[in-house]
């Protein structure tokens, strides 16, 4: 199996980067714009490309302000994969650890995946940092 692996020191305590990885509402600022969640089973669908192409995600942990992890449902090759975060506390700052596990193989698109998780870490520290880069991808593409 393949994983996808990023680390990135962010200027800003745990609890403010914990809200960015555990929910709708924190996907919104730095993911995507299209991003709806089910409050009932705390679901969350991300859509991409005017919803060509879209990713329903559950948390099967969710223990603030330390980890979020999230089962893929859906997606191309994303079925069945995992998104992990896990942060660690230092000195005011945040350590992010970020593993998307569980890929089937390293494909060009799993490649490709990892590119796009590198300039979403970016995306998070800014967003925690109080910058406002805005979500990486519209409701009709990647926002460049």
């Amino acid at each position: 199996m393949h994983d996808i692996k990023h680390a990135i020191l962010i200027e800003a305590e745990p609890s403010k980067v914990y809200t960015l990885v555990s929910s709708a509402e924190g996907f919104r600022k730095w993911w995507a714009a299209d991003v709806t969640e089910d409050a009932a089973t705390n679901k969350v669908e991300l859509g991409f490309f005017n919803r060509a192409t879209s990713y329903r995600l559950h948390p099967t942990l969710l223990a603030p302000p330390l980890q979020a992890q999230w089962l893929c449902e859906t997606g191309k090759e994303w079925s069945g994969t995992k998104l992990l975060f896990d942060l660690k506390a230092d000195a005011g700052r945040t350590l992010l650890h970020f593993t998307h596990t569980d890929w089937q193989a390293e494909s060009e698109y799993a490649i490709s995946c990892t590119t796009v998780w590198g300039e979403l870490m970016f995306r998070i520290k800014a967003v925690a940092e109080g910058k406002n880069p805005g979500p990486l991808f519209s409701a009709s593409g990647m926002a460049y």
